[in-house]
């Protein structure tokens, strides 16, 4: 089996971008509540290992989708990484994690949505449509963290 570098990886969307702000900037970007709300959804986050918590949104009907995303925190380093589980509560069974580096006077943001099913068209359409939102989504985090 080769292994093209090149090819699409069904199973995940994996992003990253330079934000022109220091990592603690962009990490109370990712993780204050309503900062989150602003560039992602109305929540009810708190930066705690174990937390369940909501995102709230638009339902999808195409994907069947109602607009309530159930989440965990599973793990936190503070300017560096935060995970969360990411379910729909039927079949989307993800895990999102935001890791930061400093690089150079700002951060490289890494996103990696993990965990799409490669067999289920559903989950293939959800794994397109929230990898054209996501590179949206850090535009505004470097919007929110020049702010700050």
């Amino acid at each position: 089996m080769s292994h093209d570098k090149t090819a699409e990886d069904l199973r995940a969307i994996r992003l990253d971008q330079f934000i022109a702000h220091p990592p603690a900037k962009v990490w109370r970007a990712l993780t204050e509540p309503e900062l989150m709300e602003r560039w992602l959804m109305p929540n009810t986050f708190k930066p705690e290992v174990g937390h369940r918590f909501t995102f709230t949104t638009t339902p999808k009907k195409q994907v069947g989708f109602d607009g309530i995303v159930h989440c965990e925190v599973l793990r936190i380093e503070p300017e560096k990484l935060l995970r969360i589980s990411w379910s729909d509560g039927k079949q989307a069974d993800w895990t999102v994690t935001w890791r930061l580096e400093p690089e150079g006077r700002g951060t490289r943001l890494f996103l990696d949505h993990e965990g799409f099913d490669p067999d289920d068209e559903v989950q293939q359409l959800s794994r397109r449509i929230m990898g054209g939102g996501w590179p949206r989504h850090f535009t505004t985090i470097a919007t929110i963290a020049a702010g700050l």
